[in-house]
């Protein structure tokens, strides 16, 4: 499901033009690790859907990797989530836009739609404006609703710049060797979705671990 588009204007338009370019000459220099890639092989080996939960700082070569696979990602729609909506596109991603900061609320709803139609889905769970690193409960009241996994996954660059946002945003740099690392698929245990919302803690700990297995 899409929202509305946004309109960018011409400098913006511009900057995502060449933003596409650059990103696309700069990750084909990565060299790319993958750790426990089979979680991913075998969920999708078993036709289960899933969410894959990352941290929003990670997003970038997380997008290149899964780039053209169809996946359907969660993104802002304030007007600071528009440029990364069309990158996303363009690497062949689905959008689904808003938050699920509110539980009832419109992205929620397409999310556990899209679950439940065997669609994989991504979310940034400490975005769209953090804190960061901190698991926001909307990825777990999704999954509990629609039954599904939640995957863990992390990237780190043995380079990279570092923006200076509340995320520290990673862009890794040219020829940098990338790791990417999966957890282990897990269900979130709650049998109702206030009860999923105080599994953040257990989550968030996965989360970190899948850190840890990129940055080793």
């Amino acid at each position: 499901m899409t929202g509305e588009r946004a309109f960018l204007p011409w400098r913006e338009r511009a900057a995502l033009f060449v933003g596409r370019g650059f990103l696309n000459v700069l990750a084909r220099t990565w060299r790319v690790r993958v750790v426990n890639g089979e979680a991913v092989r075998n969920l999708r080996a078993s036709e289960l859907p899933f969410i894959f939960a990352l941290w929003h700082g990670q997003l970038l070569p997380l997008l290149w990797h899964h780039r053209d696979e169809g996946v359907m990602v969660l993104i802002s729609e304030h007007r600071d989530g528009e440029m990364v909506a069309r990158t996303a596109e363009s690497l062949g991603y689905g959008l689904i836009r808003g938050s699920t900061t509110r539980g009832g609320d419109r992205a929620l709803i397409s999310l556990v739609r899209e679950l439940q139609s065997g669609r994989e889905v991504a979310i940034t769970p400490d975005g769209p404006k953090g804190p960061a690193e901190k698991f926001a409960p909307g990825a777990l009241v999704a999954a509990q609703r629609a039954g599904s996994f939640i995957l863990p996954v992390a990237a780190s660059a043995s380079s990279s710049w570092r923006l200076k946002s509340w995320d520290q945003f990673m862009i890794p740099k040219p020829f940098a060797r990338v790791t990417v690392a999966y957890g282990a698929p897990t269900k979130v245990l709650a049998t109702n979705p206030r009860a999923a919302v105080e599994e953040a803690p257990r989550f968030e700990r996965l989360l970190s671990d899948a850190v840890g297995l990129a940055d080793a």
